[in-house]
C-alpha cells in the first residue's frame, strides 16, 4: 500500500497516536461539497494606494451551484511539484476543459489570499482560478487535511482533484499514500491529463 501507509501502521504499533483516517476517491464521489465561505481578494480601482484590492467573500454555492467545475488541490503555493507541473498543467489545458463543457477550473490550497495571488502572478496564471482555503474549512470538510509537520508546513491539503456538477462530486482522483507527515509527495492521478482523459471519455 506504499511507504506512507506502512509508516502509519508502524507508528500505531509503536504506540504513537495516529489520527489519519484514509480517504479514497470513492469516499468523495457522490458527496455534496462543504458549504463554506472563502476569503478572497479582488482588484478594485476605487481603492486608493499602490495595492488596489479589497476583501470579498465567496461561498461554495457561488462557485459550484449550477456549474460544472474541475478543482484540484495541492499542498502549497511555491512548492516544487505544485509550481512546475500541477498548476501549470491545468493552466495549459484550461481551454480544453472549457471545450468539454467545464465552466471553471479551480486550484485550491491551504494558503492565504495574498500568497495565492502572488504565486499565480509569478507563474503567469491567468485562466485557472486560485482559491485560498486559508483556514482549511473546505479541506477539513472533505477530510483531506493532513499534517506536514515533517516539512514545517503545519496542516495542508492532500493532493487530489475532482469534477463536480451542481455542487456534487461526480469523479475524484486522490493520490495514493494518504497520511500525516508523508515523507514523499505522490503525484500520479490528480494531474490535468488524467482529468482531461476522464472528461473526454465521459463526453
Amino acid at each position: 500500500l506504499g511507504m506512507c501507509i506502512r509508516d502509519r501502521y508502524q507508528r500505531r504499533v509503536r504506540g504513537f497516536k495516529q489520527t489519519t483516517i484514509m480517504v479514497t476517491a470513492a469516499d468523495l464521489e457522490g458527496k455534496p461539497l462543504p458549504q463554506v465561505t472563502f476569503k478572497t481578494r479582488v482588484r478594485d480601482e476605487t481603492v486608493a494606494g499602490p495595492n488596489p484590492f479589497r476583501w470579498q467573500d465567496v461561498t461554495t454555492e457561488e462557485l459550484f451551484k449550477g456549474k460544472k467545475v474541475v478543482l484540484f488541490a495541492l499542498p502549497g503555493a511555491y512548492t516544487p511539484t505544485c509550481s512546475s507541473t500541477h498548476l501549470p498543467g491545468y493552466e495549459k489545458h484550461f481551454d480544453d476543459f472549457k471545450a468539454l463543457g467545464v465552466d471553471n477550473v479551480i486550484c485550491l490550497s491551504v494558503n492565504d489570499a495574498f500568497v495565492m495571488f502572488n504565486w499565480g502572478k509569478a507563474l503567469g496564471v491567468s485562466k485557472v482560478f486560485l482559491l485560498p482555503d486559508g483556514s482549511a474549512t473546505f479541506t477539513k470538510g472533505l477530510k483531506m487535511l493532513v499534517k506536514k509537520d515533517n516539512l514545517g508546513f503545519g496542516e495542508r491539503s492532500w493532493r487530489y482533484s475532482f469534477y463536480a456538477e451542481d455542487g456534487v462530486i461526480k469523479k475524484a482522483f486522490v493520490e495514493a499514500g494518504y497520511a500525516d507527515d508523508c515523507p514523499t509527495d505522490p503525484f500520479e492521478v490528480s494531474d490535468s491529463e488524467t482529468m482531461l482523459k476522464y472528461l473526454k471519455e465521459k463526453h
